[in-house]
């Protein structure tokens, strides 16, 4: 049987359980460890922006916020970005929520096994984060965390907060502070690539793909792969590269296809454009560093399937420079945007010079354009609309949470398929990382569904120059 020389090192650690040595059981007295007692956690601002739902995700353990964070949504309550989104729904959650109760008393949270919630109203405390770090709200919500703790000095006190620097200035002051660990990948390294190479294959199952293009999976595998995975598969004379197809289950070759006078260069490029081609496959990935061709390959195919779909959207997230918003850029919204969209507006334009200013594909894709069948807009602009019967691409997906790659998600229709891109190490959004990004997520939680394909781009294929970059820099 055929042997895999893993590319993607999945690694399924088994639940270790951390057991008391203790001899005999002993009561619960007030003298009992705080790590064997419910927890208080004490949510900052960035964690509601995160999740809005972020409240109800501890389980049976107490969760508060300090009047300070109600302050701080309050002035994130109107806009059209996702974080403004956020703000509403909590500040919705919690009117719900304590209709008929005070806030300062301990509420239950609705659902089984849950805890109870409360705003904490005082921000002063003896140990006095503001003298020592300065007056702001970061230091204010500290405060109140503080002062729970002196109130309540048998309770295990955690702040949470996706702020490092508000982190390390709680455990300055002695308090628990840990990030906002739910929807976070633990294994990056091993984050699944959607390929695999498999050496040692009987040269006649090759051959019969050459042949064929088709093979019965059992004739590599002794169980089934993965839905919509892909592989190199090798002989000692030769390889083909192949697709497990999960609405047929078997092997299908993959070829290597021409999208709009964009071609594959290397075998995961080609991966990359069978399954942005294929109808079947309704929501797909495509990760990898700078110069990989991830947008470039995306928008060919898209295009490539322009006559299927009524419209091709890219969008992307906007990430003002210094994180600051983009009303402070001069001109009207168009003028502030187009900064944002021109690495879109360059991949279009590369596709579009494949071809001479007289060919009926280049005039092609400027009638998409001016008759707005291809329309690149930012992100912000999507919420709220019907996707269907359009190719949906996200580009630079590792700037969005987890709850926005669900909320894109959820907003397909018929006849609709969704492509995300981006590198999960280029975090350009405070408060994400490589381990709780929306790309990141989305890899995780969909890889073996019938209707998802992956691949990861290793090679830039740019320019010699970029790859200099990437490997040495």
């Amino acid at each position: 049987m055929a042997t895999i020389s893993k590319t993607n090192k999945t690694n399924q650690d088994s639940i270790k359980t951390a057991v008391n040595g203790s001899k005999k059981p002993k009561p619960i007295t007030k003298k009992t460890s705080l790590t064997d007692q419910k927890k208080i956690f004490v949510l900052d601002t960035s964690v509601i922006l995160y999740d809005h739902s972020a409240i109800q995700n501890f389980q049976e353990h107490d969760v508060a916020i300090p009047i300070t964070v109600l302050e701080e949504l309050d002035n994130f309550k109107k806009g059209n970005d996702i974080k403004n989104f956020e703000a509403r729904e909590f500040i919705r959650f919690i009117d719900k929520l304590s209709a008929e109760h005070k806030l300062q008393e301990w509420l239950p949270l609705n659902g089984k096994n849950k805890g109870k919630f409360r705003v904490l109203m005082n921000h002063s405390s003896s140990l006095d984060a503001v003298n020592i770090f300065g007056d702001k709200n970061d230091h204010r919500i500290l405060n109140s965390a503080l002062q729970l703790q002196q109130e309540m000095p048998n309770q295990n006190i955690v702040l949470v907060t996706k702020d490092i620097n508000l982190r390390l200035k709680a455990r300055a002051l002695n308090l628990v502070a840990e990030d906002y660990e739910t929807g976070k990948i633990q294994d990056v390294a091993g984050l699944y690539t959607g390929n695999d190479t498999v050496e040692d294959v009987q040269a006649n199952v090759i051959n019969e793909l050459y042949e064929k293009g088709i093979c019965d999976v059992k004739k590599v595998f002794t169980e089934a792969p993965t839905d919509n995975h892909f592989y190199i598969l090798k002989s000692f004379k030769n390889s083909v590269l192949a697709f497990y197809n999960a609405a047929d289950k078997q092997l299908e070759r993959v070829d290597k296809l021409n999208a709009f006078g964009v071609k594959p260069r290397n075998a995961e490029q080609a991966f990359a454009l069978h399954a942005l081609l294929n109808p079947q496959v309704k929501l797909v990935s495509v990760q990898g560093v700078a110069g990989t061709g991830k947008t470039l390959l995306a928008l060919a195919s898209a295009i490539e399937q322009r006559r299927e779909y009524k419209q091709i959207y890219l969008a992307r997230p906007i990430v003002p420079l210094s994180n600051k918003d983009i009303g402070y850029l001069p001109g009207d919204i168009k003028s502030k945007l187009n900064p944002y969209m021109e690495p879109l507006w360059d991949n279009l334009k590369y596709i579009q010079n494949q071809f001479s200013e007289t060919s009926k594909e280049y005039q092609k894709i400027k009638d998409m354009v001016e008759l707005e069948k291809l329309v690149i807009t930012p992100l912000a602009y999507i919420r709220g609309r019907s996707l269907s019967n359009i190719i949906f691409i996200v580009d630079e997906a590792q700037n969005l949470t987890p709850h926005e790659v669900k909320t894109i998600i959820s907003r397909a229709g018929e006849n609709t398929k969704i492509i995300f891109t981006g590198d999960i190490y280029q975090i350009d959004t405070p408060y994400l990382d490589s381990q709780s990004n929306g790309l990141s997520y989305l890899i995780d939680r969909a890889k073996n569904h019938p209707l998802y394909a992956h691949i990861t781009l290793l090679k830039g294929e740019r320019s010699e120059l970029a790859n200099l970059a990437n490997e040495l820099l």
